[in-house]
């Protein structure tokens, strides 16, 4: 079972990997501010789920399972708060507010 369980977490460790590499591609090849933080947020997102599914068979306690799933909560509302101030500055920068 232990082998069923570290190739699962490679599987999904390296998926994440793949969804930051391609939020990092379209935050470098978008034309604009809305479209560069839309890729960069959905691609990160779901690269940190994946990484946190991939990391939760090999936590030894459940206390440590639970501190990540912690981290996790707390990087997605703060990636949302900060995506939201970024669309914010770029829509006043440009004059719209």
């Amino acid at each position: 079972m232990s082998v069923v369980l570290d190739v699962f977490s490679i599987v999904a460790i390296v998926a994440g990997l793949v969804f930051f590499l391609a939020g990092t591609v379209g935050l470098l090849r978008f034309p604009d501010a809305y479209t560069r933080l839309h890729a960069l947020t959905k691609a990160d997102n779901l690269g940190v789920a994946l990484l946190v599914t991939g990391l939760l068979p090999q936590m030894d306690g459940l206390l440590a399972a639970l501190k990540l799933l912690l981290v996790w909560l707390l990087l997605m509302l703060s990636s949302a708060a900060v995506s939201q101030l970024i669309a914010h500055s770029a829509r006043r920068r440009e004059g719209g507010e």
